[in-house]
């Protein structure tokens, strides 16, 4: 899978990682993907929540070297 933008959220708690996406996620054009890395363990909860809640497609999970790389495209 191919993302459009990133942001590495890694060492950040919750709930800065999904505030981070939201920002980034609102200056981006319908249909494109954000790859949000996070370590946070609760973002594999907030991340997809967040995603149902803004209208936002959640694409999935990955394990990546200690920290988690979500997919998200912008709705």
């Amino acid at each position: 899978m191919t993302w459009d933008e990133e942001i590495d959220a890694t060492g950040l708690l919750c709930p800065l990682p999904v505030l981070k996406a939201r920002k980034r996620l609102s200056q981006m054009q319908a249909g494109q993907v954000l790859r949000l890395l996070a370590s946070d363990p609760m973002a594999v909860v907030d991340v997809p929540h967040f995603c149902n809640e803004a209208g936002h497609e959640f694409q999935g999970m990955a394990e990546l070297d200690g920290t988690r790389a979500y997919l998200i495209r912008r709705g």
